[in-house]
């Protein structure tokens, strides 16, 4: 692991004497909250922004973020007629969405 470090280590110092490091996107500026990110392996997170910059999301990150959408509507809901409307919404979001996650674990083992 020491000389995997030293190698990082060493690629870093020499992108830095060769420049390539400046003038990158959101130089100087503070990293994105991200707290989302806190719940998934690193490299999982990583991959999914690089995935997400090229417009390619998995299917479990696109439910993901209309299962997200779903809750907000079920919460801005006024009547009792659109709550559940909205809860089937969710239900059905649900499933499919643990249905990719499931899919995607078994796929990575």
């Amino acid at each position: 692991m020491a000389s995997w470090h030293r190698l990082t280590e060493a690629q870093i110092r020499k992108a830095e004497a060769e420049g390539t490091l400046s003038g990158l996107a959101g130089e100087g500026k503070r990293l994105p909250d991200r707290p989302g990110d806190a719940l998934i392996d690193a490299g999982d997170a990583a991959g999914y922004r690089i995935m997400a910059e090229a417009g390619a999301l998995p299917e479990e990150i696109r439910l993901k973020a209309q299962l997200d959408a779903a809750r907000a509507d079920w919460q801005a809901a006024t009547t009792e007629a659109d709550k559940r409307r909205h809860m089937g919404r969710i239900a059905d979001l649900q499933m499919r969405y643990e249905i990719a996650r499931d899919a995607r674990r078994k796929f990575l083992r």
